[in-house]
């Protein structure tokens, strides 16, 4: 056993992986899993609420893209020291404490909300808007920790052979969460207005968290042993990704939709908000995170085939290619279905990352290690969506719809008020397109790749492990080089 291959906490007291059925562990499992939805629920609830409020009252692509960057760029700055907790503290309490801490956050934006008039709290210019939609931001961020958590108890709960099917049915289930708050959200800004709004999103936090208290998880009888230090283990966090040579590429293999994403962050809901009302917005938003549900479940029931990067990056050059086409004309069919191919396709890439993750990192450092993959790839959304932005507003949207710029791009994108989000789109799904392809030529693709499969033969043959390095529940420490 290596300086940086610690011993596993697998049958030493730490969790107890003998003490339930696998039936009873997945009915556990269903169990944080709905919690977690319902919490996701919540929090979506009002960040799709601001983003849609904040559009509609200053009819500003800047203020959504500053926004949704700064939600992305929050998570980033975040993710280390959530992964950290979850490595340091047992998984249910980690999970207590966010939803606590998202109770407390939305409790004083509704305080704020009521003491402040709505005109100073849309104005751009003064503190306010920026500090309430700090608040809500930072509620909203916390309740990340939980989905680090989430990804643990899979290795925790979920045998290794069923794990790719555990991570389809979370992509399934945050495919209802979109539908849900799409139009919940939508409804609840157009026909109830955002301090109804808040006390809405107040009421289904406190619910979440009352639920939460009743669950248990008797496996983890405490934390695991862990070399996790302090509350930022940045240290700690890019060790336990170097120590699996290889890791850091699958990182940016899976960061590549989120390039794409800091786009659709920018600007899809003004391009929605241009085509339909509010109200119907959100509708066809959760119709479009319908596909969400399909991808997730097809996974669940099929899983991800014997090389899950293989099918990571196969998902991202076809959402490249839904992404370059799906506003190449302004029509109302053509944006619901690339939504829904789009959102079809998320599940496969989330749930690819995280199986292999759960396979070749040890339980002691899958939460630093699940935290900086959220880093890492929440930080590219945020940077296109800060550049595309002000981009769009002051420089492609004008030109798109100047009597030259339109006559331009005509041919190519057709005729209509949104031409220059919709040249955005398409440049940003070419990128998608070639970055997955080149990806694919990389020596460290077919290193991972090949290691992957050692390890799954090494779980499905346990003779062939060594029991002072890794635990057949918990996935391997494998040599990726």
């Amino acid at each position: 056993m290596t300086e940086q291959e610690p011993a596993i906490a697998g049958a030493t007291g730490n969790v107890n992986p003998s003490e339930r059925t696998p039936a009873e562990k997945s009915r556990t499992f269903s169990g944080i899993l709905i919690n977690t939805a319902l919490a996701n629920i919540t929090t979506s609830y009002l960040w799709f609420a601001l983003t849609f409020w904040v559009y509609l009252e200053t009819r500003n692509v800047v203020a959504t893209g500053v926004v949704g960057g700064a939600y992305m760029l929050l998570i980033a700055l975040s993710s280390i020291s959530f992964g950290t907790f979850v490595d340091r503290y047992r998984k249910l309490a980690v999970m207590r404490f966010a939803a606590a801490f998202t109770l407390v956050m939305f409790v004083l934006s509704g305080v704020m909300f009521l003491l402040t008039p709505e005109p100073a709290l849309l104005d751009l210019s003064q503190p306010w808007f920026w500090i309430f939609t700090l608040i809500i931001l930072a509620g909203a961020v916390v309740e990340n920790m939980r989905n680090i958590a989430l990804s643990t108890t899979v290795t925790i709960l979920i045998e290794p052979d069923k794990r790719a099917n555990a991570n389809g049915l979370v992509g399934m289930v945050q495919g209802l969460m979109f539908i849900v708050t799409s139009v919940l959200s939508g409804l609840s800004v157009g026909l109830l207005g955002m301090g109804w709004t808040v006390v809405v999103a107040l009421v289904l936090t406190a619910l979440a968290f009352a639920h939460l208290l009743t669950l248990r998880l008797p496996e983890e009888v405490q934390a695991a042993a862990s070399d996790a230090q302090g509350g930022f283990d940045l240290r700690g966090s890019w060790a336990a990704v170097m120590a699996i040579s290889g890791l850091f590429a699958l990182i940016i293999f899976s960061t590549f939709n989120n390039f794409i994403g800091g786009v659709y962050m920018a600007l899809m809901d003004p391009y929605g908000l241009e085509m339909f009302p509010v109200e119907i917005w959100g509708a066809v938003f959760a119709l479009g995170a319908t596909g969400f549900i399909l991808g997730g479940a097809l996974i669940g029931k099929f899983g991800l085939g014997s090389n899950p990067l293989r099918t990571l990056l196969i998902a991202v050059a076809v959402m490249g290619v839904i992404g370059a086409a799906f506003t190449v004309r302004e029509w109302a069919w053509l944006y619901i279905v690339g939504i829904w191919l789009y959102m079809a396709l998320v599940p496969v890439v989330e749930a690819a990352e995280q199986t292999v993750i759960q396979k070749v990192v040890p339980l002691p450092r899958q939460g630093r290690v699940f935290g900086f993959a959220m880093a890492f790839e929440s930080a590219a959304a945020p940077i296109t969506a800060f550049l595309i932005a002000p981009i769009a507003q002051f420089w492609i949207i004008p030109y798109a719809r100047s009597a030259e710029g339109a006559q331009q791009l005509k041919p190519l994108l057709g005729e209509g008020t949104s031409r220059g989000i919709a040249l955005v789109f398409l440049v940003a799904g070419l990128v998608m397109i070639a970055a997955a392809l080149l990806a694919f030529l990389t020596p460290v693709y077919r290193r991972v790749s090949n290691s992957y499969a050692q390890a799954e033969t090494q779980t499905q043959d346990p003779d062939t492990q060594d029991p002072d390095t890794q635990s057949p529940r918990q996935g391997a420490v494998t040599d990726l080089s």
